[in-house]
């Protein structure tokens, strides 16, 4: 009977430490169980506040998107995206308006060959097929995989700038008449007086001929006067043409036996043919030849090279006393004169 009784307390201790382990994993589970709900509501609340940060971030940058959306379509300029490839990825209405349609996915290079057209005298323009003027902006896009095109209309800014460069020219052209007065005058006067002379009773023949011969180098002088005026009237605008260079030489060689100086001219260019105005470039250089040899110069050397793009570089020497400091500043005034 006792060692049942011992049995029995045995178990009874038994169960009662288990009862105790028991209670003990519960307490623990459910200490576990309230901190994961602690962390899980913890994450819960990081996670709608990241969410609500995300969502703030993309309405503001839609907002922000809206705007340059709204900035792109109202700007008075052509905008215009291009991809790696140099293809139109993207553009707003006046681009369309500008260059026609169709634009999107269009080679730009091929969108540029049917609506724009070079302007003479401005690299960054070109000319809309309606006879507009736009100015030509390239700037890169991020990493430089897309590029910005932005197209401005400066017809209305040409227009005036042409209308001040002309009212310049107006009053210019008024203030170089008296040097183109006294220009004309000389040698107006020195023709008339060797014309004078050929009438002259009993003069020889070989002297006729020297005064005609002066009297017509005068009138070539005049007549480049003239070709001068007219290209200063129209702004330098000339038609440019494709011309032997050894034409230029040989005109600028007749005209220069006329002059009273040793004249040299070494063309080291090995240009055969120039794209440009002969007739101006030849006045321009009898010109620099004529002062030369006014200002008490007896040698004058042309020296003409070729430059590192194929253009053609002229060099004029002569043994004068050279042009004064103070006037130096005025040597491209058309017609200036001392």
């Amino acid at each position: 009977m006792e060692t049942f009784s011992y049995h029995q307390q045995w178990q009874a201790e038994r169960l009662t430490d288990a009862f105790r382990a028991f209670n003990a994993l519960s307490e623990n589970l459910a200490q576990s169980y309230q901190g994961l709900e602690e962390q899980v509501t913890a994450l819960n609340r990081e996670l709608a506040a990241a969410r609500d940060e995300r969502v703030n971030t993309l309405i503001e940058k839609e907002r922000l998107a809206s705007r340059l959306q709204q900035i792109l379509a109202a700007l008075p300029a052509a905008v215009i995206v291009l991809n790696r490839e140099g293809v139109v990825i993207d553009c707003n209405g006046y681009a369309v308006d500008f260059l026609g349609e169709p634009l999107l996915g269009e080679s730009w290079w091929q969108v540029v060959g049917r609506s724009l057209q070079p302007v003479f005298d401005s690299p960054h323009e070109r000319q809309l097929r309606d006879g507009r003027t736009v100015n030509i902006t390239y700037s890169a896009l991020g990493n430089g995989a897309e590029q910005l095109i932005l197209l401005s209309d400066v017809t209305e800014l040409r227009s005036l700038q042409n209308l001040l460069a002309r009212q310049k020219q107006l009053s210019a052209m008024g203030e170089m008449v008296a040097g183109l007065a006294h220009q004309v005058r000389t040698p107006l006067s020195t023709a008339i007086l060797y014309a004078s002379q050929i009438n002259t009773p009993g003069l020889s023949g070989e002297k006729r001929l020297q005064f005609s011969a002066k009297i017509l180098e005068r009138l070539h002088y005049l007549e480049r006067q003239v070709n001068d005026m007219l290209i200063f009237a129209k702004q330098g605008r000339m038609a440019m043409q494709d011309f032997e260079l050894q034409t230029l030489w040989l005109l600028l060689a007749d005209s220069a036996d006329a002059l009273t100086c040793d004249f040299t001219l070494e063309d080291r260019s090995g240009i055969a043919r120039l794209t440009g105005n002969q007739d101006a470039l030849l006045g321009a250089l009898l010109n620099l030849l004529t002062n030369a040899v006014e200002a008490g110069a007896r040698r004058v050397i042309l020296t003409a090279t070729a430059g590192e793009e194929g253009d053609l570089s002229i060099e004029v020497v002569d043994d004068g006393p050279g042009v004064p400091e103070p006037r130096r500043e005025r040597l491209f005034e058309p017609f200036f004169t001392t």
